[in-house]
């Protein structure tokens, strides 16, 4: 089969195209022919930074796939030849990923696609997805009635994360910028707030009456963090993907902290079937209208990894990039 490959850290000029040989099916595993795949941060950093991850990093890079069933595995009951899939399932930890025209997936990582979503739609999700069901679901808890603020309304995670706390029955403020306000309008939050004109105290007093927010994802992280811990409520709860180097606010407002991972069933091999039955979940979501994804405007193919990676790090990214076979 044909697949970009890489075969050193570096640049997006590290990307090549080879010929691998399409992989062999494994107990428990399918070979789905890959018709898309999206790019993550994630995907970014391990191709060009040293990662906890990178001693055992895969030549084909990706973990986000939509694609057909071509083989299904012994041990896998759930899934046919010729079934439309989604799902998260490698590009890390000696796993290759999507960036070629099959894939190797773990059947317990993946779930049948939304039928209302074309395979370009439907591998911008997994990953976003699964990361704001953690956080808002497993590890906060969000229902209905909670005020909630999420940061990066228009953000690859922050637009779910809205659609999605607006199903569980939050009150949802968000944060964008002004370059995607009008963007911002279409994902459906409760309030909107322009971060580079509002300050915090006064969003706080606006929307939770001085209080503040019951439980906040931040998909922003970095400086942005202490923000977030300013707008929570004194024993609220605050979320984010990315690492955190001052938690003194944490144990002041005694705050719930949650650190969110969604990789940990890839790296380290536990719960995986919880990423199938999320996607399974979002799939319902996505069909019955209360979840859609934002497509960045962008046309690459899995071909084009190199220009689609410059385009992600230039910053002019809207929603999801996504790249087709």
């Amino acid at each position: 089969m044909k697949a970009m490959i890489i075969k050193e850290i570096g640049t997006t000029d590290v990307f090549q195209m080879a010929d691998k040989a399409k992989p062999a099916l494994k107990r428990g595993h399918m070979v789905v022919e890959v018709k898309a795949t999206s790019v993550n941060p994630i995907d970014v950093m391990l191709r060009s930074v040293e990662l906890p991850w990178s001693a055992n990093l895969p030549e084909i890079l990706h973990g986000d796939v939509a694609g057909i069933v071509v083989e299904v595995g012994e041990d896998v009951s759930d899934f046919a030849i010729g079934d439309e899939v989604y799902g998260m399932a490698g590009g890390i930890n000696g796993v290759d990923g999507a960036l070629a025209e099959y894939m190797l997936v773990d059947a317990r990582l993946m779930a049948k696609k939304p039928k209302t979503l074309s395979m370009k739609q439907a591998a911008a999700l997994p990953l976003v997805a699964i990361t704001s069901y953690e956080a808002l679901v497993n590890k906060m808890n969000v229902s209905a009635g909670d005020n909630v603020l999420i940061h990066g309304t228009t953000g690859g995670v922050g637009h779910i994360a809205v659609q999605l706390a607006k199903v569980l029955g939050a009150n949802v403020t968000s944060t964008h910028s002004p370059a995607n306000a009008e963007l911002a309008k279409t994902v459906g939050a409760d309030n909107l707030v322009d971060y580079t004109s509002v300050k915090v105290e006064d969003y706080v007093q606006t929307y939770t009456n001085g209080v503040g927010f019951d439980k906040i994802f931040d998909t922003v992280a970095g400086e942005n963090i202490q923000q977030s811990f300013e707008a929570a409520r004194f024993n609220g709860h605050v979320s984010t993907i990315l690492p955190i180097e001052d938690p003194l606010q944490v144990a002041l407002k005694s705050l719930s902290f949650h650190s969110v991972l969604m990789l940990i069933p890839l790296v380290h091999g536990i719960n995986q079937q919880s990423h199938g039955r999320i996607l399974t979940e979002i799939a319902a979501l996505v069909d019955a209208g209360k979840i859609t994804p934002i497509i960045d405007e962008s046309n690459y193919s899995i071909w084009d990894v190199a220009k689609a990676h410059d385009r992600f790090s230039s910053g002019k990214v809207v929603g999801k990039l996504v790249l087709t076979a």
